[in-house]
């Protein structure tokens, strides 16, 4: 799975810990979602489409693979 939520940290110059304290996980969640180590799930993929203002699969799109 892809996500661009580095790009959209960058767009609000946000850091990871800045959107982890506001959807309520740690830093490293977000870093493993960004380097495509963690697939989040449902619940957290929906925090962090709502917290950039945007839709999930705008945020996240299957890869090939998936």
């Amino acid at each position: 799975m892809k996500n661009t939520v580095k790009v959209e940290r960058a767009i609000l110059d946000i850091t990871q810990q800045q959107l982890a304290d506001a959807i309520g996980v740690s830093r490293n969640t977000i870093n493993s979602i960004e380097s495509g180590k963690y697939v989040p799930s449902t619940v957290l993929a929906l925090k962090i489409a709502r917290h950039f203002g945007k839709p999930v699969d705008v945020i996240f799109q299957l890869d090939d693979n998936d």
